[in-house]
């Protein structure tokens, strides 16, 4: 039973008046939380095809929310915490209990333990982006982002089982591993390039169009394999650059000695 003082309160502008919520974002967000909670679902009764599928329509609808709120001027401070949350759920939660019911079950404790490490990873992942979002550098991500990890573990589950058609307690320590890999990598301090400099709206050049439209055949003619490659080489990436880097300041320590 609620108290007087414990009653919602509902949203009041700095006017006195009552707020509502904008409807045409927060569509496309409840789309994302609902295709993440049908791959939690579809990976309890074993359709983990349909699962890992189901994670990557939530990475185009979460892709999508945010640039249909500004495009439309209709960003919020409740979209962003309600798009946290639609995160939280559909990369998250499903990729670390799909992974877990399709190899990581008979490991015992390691196996769930491999499950919530990602899991964690992800909710600090997010935590962190938001506490960072006014400072952070646009053009790189700290950390592995959440969309990409989970792109990383339903891919794997998507290719291996509908291609190959491999049992995933068969290769479980593979698993193990990149399971970790991807919860470590979420709360790591390594750049990741973010392509939000990337401007769509000015001209190119006649070939960028004709190159476009050739990734979208190749995707259609092995998506299973060819979004796994590419998020594969996006979760290196990071990795490679920071390589890299370390070896340029290495030189140039040397120089100055």
């Amino acid at each position: 039973m609620l108290l007087p003082s414990d009653s919602p309160k509902p949203l009041i502008d700095a006017a006195g008046r009552r707020r509502g919520i904008y409807l045409l974002p927060n569509l496309f967000t409840t789309a994302a939380l609902f295709a993440g909670f049908f791959a939690i679902v579809q990976g309890m009764n074993g359709y983990f095809e349909m699962a890992a599928q189901a994670i990557f329509i939530a990475m185009v609808l979460d892709g999508l929310d945010g640039r249909v709120a500004r495009l439309t001027r209709t960003q919020s401070a409740f979209g962003a915490e309600y798009d946290s949350l639609s995160d939280m759920v559909s990369f998250g939660a499903a990729p670390s209990l799909v992974i877990y019911e399709w190899s990581l079950r008979g490991m015992g404790k390691l196996g769930w333990l491999a499950a919530f490490v990602y899991c964690a990873g992800a909710a600090l992942r997010l935590a962190r982006f938001n506490t960072q979002l006014d400072v952070a550098d646009k053009r790189w991500f700290t950390g592995l982002p959440s969309p990409a990890a989970a792109a990383l573990l339903a891919g794997m589950v998507w290719v291996l089982q509908s291609v190959y058609q491999v049992d995933g307690a068969r290769i479980h320590w593979l698993v193990w591993s990149l399971t970790v890999f991807a919860g470590l990598s979420m709360v790591s301090n390594v750049k990741f390039y973010s392509f939000k400099d990337l401007n769509l709206r000015r001209s190119v050049p006649f070939w960028a169009a004709l190159l476009v439209m050739l990734g979208f055949v190749i995707i259609t003619l092995d998506q299973a394999r060819v979004l796994w490659g590419f998020f594969l080489i996006y979760a290196c990436s990071g990795y490679v650059l920071w390589g890299v880097r370390s070896i340029q300041r290495w030189h140039k320590r040397q120089g100055r000695e």
